[in-house]
């Protein structure tokens, strides 16, 4: 089996798919795929530090979340716009100040809101709430690893939460439709809903499996600290996040190309827990998936088999 790096993320009622050149976002809208393609070179291309092993999983990662936002809001413009349009004044006072770069505004908004909210329930929130631990014990590498644990399990609800919302369980099944394309590419067969339905929706370079890494890299990384002081916690957290993005960037990467065991038990968690962010999808959405990989495919050039 040959490994890409070639990857995406579900949209509304689509796929985006990714690679070294380009963009691709098919979308099914009135029985119809629509498929919008944008050229993209990634910011580990644009320079060479950003390009450097344990540098480059911060870029890839904030490219990857500006990206999935313009994407989904691509997707979620098409359906608006079937809907009746009301302009309140706060749009208009808004597109009266930034005019054109209206958009990009909003999605680096929406960017910077994800990462506070993200930081502020995954890293200060347990790292406060394992602070009460000190009444139990004063051994700081248990008290990490209940902070770790805490963290684990947050995102473990969050996941079982939102996959009971009908239109996340639809977005959850072009996840799954996204990892049998990527399947199929890789084993080398021809890219049709027949040869891609066979395969599994779990894949180990996936964006669930990633997050996952990285709270079990957090853990081994802020147990060097020991347990200082509160607002040491938090700062230390936060400056040390692009640290804990790297190590895990790199895990994934090899991942995605290994069939180690040790690495494979290591991110089989992950794995599991692409069990709840993914569903077994239909013809139809199997059939976006491909369309999507194949307008990414057009500009690779031969390369689909490179490291991005």
């Amino acid at each position: 089996m040959r490994k890409t790096d070639i990857g995406g993320q579900a949209v509304i009622e689509g796929v985006m798919m990714r690679g070294h050149n380009s963009v691709a976002t098919a979308v099914r809208h009135g029985g119809e795929i629509i498929i919008k393609k944008e050229y993209v070179k990634p910011l580990t291309k644009r320079n060479k530090f950003f390009s450097l092993p344990f540098i480059r999983g911060t870029f890839a990662l904030f490219d990857s979340l500006i990206i999935g936002i313009k994407s989904l809001t691509y997707s979620a413009e098409l359906f608006e716009e079937d809907e009746e349009e009301n302009v309140s004044k706060f749009d208009l006072f808004l597109q009266k100040i930034f005019g054109d770069k209206l958009d990009d505004v909003i999605m680096y908004f929406s960017v910077a809101i994800s990462l506070i909210i993200s930081i502020i329930v995954f890293f200060i929130g347990p790292t406060y709430v394992a602070d009460y631990i000190k009444i139990f014990t004063k051994n700081t590498t248990i008290i990490n690893f209940v902070e770790g644990l805490l963290r684990v399990v947050i995102f473990i609800l969050y996941l079982v939460l939102i996959s009971q919302m009908k239109d996340i369980r639809r977005i959850f099944e072009y996840h799954g439709a996204e990892h049998k394309a990527i399947h199929c590419l890789e084993h080398g067969e021809d890219l049709t809903v027949e040869n891609a339905r066979k395969y599994t929706t779990l894949h180990p370079r996936c964006g669930t499996n990633f997050l996952f890494i990285v709270m079990i890299v957090s853990i081994i990384v802020f147990s060097f600290l020991k347990w200082p002081a509160l607002y040491i916690r938090i700062l230390s957290r936060i400056f040390l996040l692009p640290v804990v993005a790297g190590i895990s960037y790199e895990i994934i990467k090899i991942a995605g190309r290994s069939d180690n065991k040790v690495i494979a038990a290591f991110v089989y968690p992950g794995l599991l827990l692409q069990k709840l962010t993914t569903r077994e999808p239909d013809d139809s959405q199997i059939e976006v998936a491909i369309a999507s990989l194949k307008s990414v495919l057009e500009d690779e050039g031969g390369r689909e088999f490179e490291s991005i």
